[in-house]
């Protein structure tokens, strides 16, 4: 008899022990999504599924479209409201915003771009995409839409977007993309960026080879200045490649989530 309690109380201190020098595996990051201009946040429909699925928190944030800086203090509020960390994930545009939220946020352990920019200091989205042949967008755009504020707000039009923006998309999905899409106000394109968190926070890729908005030359040069970890081409992908492909950009969403 004392030998089985002997023998009891051992497997009851070893399991203890094992238990206190259990180490909790880590909460997974929270993916906090920015859209880009002519965009909204149910463009990560595809994407949110499967990061949800999967077991990841998910927060679309808002981008106003209003300019780089002020879209960036919107999105930073978003970031430092996350208890953990956070992966920022950037589409077109929202890039440019991601670049700048970041800056500052010690919870943001990583940045992806999804055919996005990712400018430097004294770059902007215009500048970037005139530096490179390719893009067909300027004659795709509507007539500017003038605001009370003196701006004006850009939009593609509704008979040209499938083709420009969308290609590999549905014709039907694309048509309602077109009525529901988000105008960039003309500013914001050619406001300049500050110190880009790129720099400091290691980033990923991912663009179609068929992007007619930013030239895949332009994201492939952004991508080896950012020295970025992974850079994912989707042969035939459109601009929109988080729709149109939505597994490759999750998936690489979660590299980015799982890397040490």
């Amino acid at each position: 008899m004392q030998k089985l309690i002997s023998g009891g109380l051992a497997l009851a201190v070893g399991l203890l022990a094992a238990n206190a020098g259990a180490q909790p595996a880590p909460a997974k990051p929270t993916v906090v999504l920015v859209h880009g201009a002519f965009a909204d946040s149910s463009s990560w429909n595809g994407v949110i599924s499967i990061l949800r699925r999967d077991g990841y928190a998910v927060i679309a944030a808002p981008n106003p479209l209003r300019g780089v800086r002020a879209d960036a203090d919107v999105v930073a509020s978003v970031v430092k409201s996350v208890d953990g960390p956070v992966v920022l994930v950037g589409h077109s545009y929202g890039g440019s915003v991601i670049s700048e939220a970041a800056v500052g946020q010690p919870n943001v352990k990583g940045l992806v771009y999804v055919a996005a920019f990712a400018p430097d200091a004294g770059e902007s989205a215009l500048g970037l995409t005139g530096q490179f042949p390719g893009s067909t967008l300027a004659p795709a755009l509507a007539p500017p839409v003038a605001l009370t504020s003196g701006g004006k707000d850009l939009y593609i039009l509704q008979a040209r977007f499938h083709d420009q923006f969308a290609a590999d998309v549905p014709a039907a999905e694309a048509a309602l993309m077109a009525a529901g899409q988000r105008p960039v106000a003309e500013a914001a394109l050619s406001e300049a960026s500050t110190a880009p968190a790129w720099r400091s926070v290691p980033s990923w890729f991912i663009y179609g080879d068929k992007d007619k908005n930013i030239p895949p030359v332009a994201l492939a040069f952004m991508a080896e200045r950012a020295r970025s970890r992974e850079t994912v081409v989707v042969k035939g992908a459109s601009h929109v490649v988080m729709v149109s492909h939505a597994p490759e950009v999750a998936s690489l969403i979660e590299h980015a989530a799982t890397a040490r």
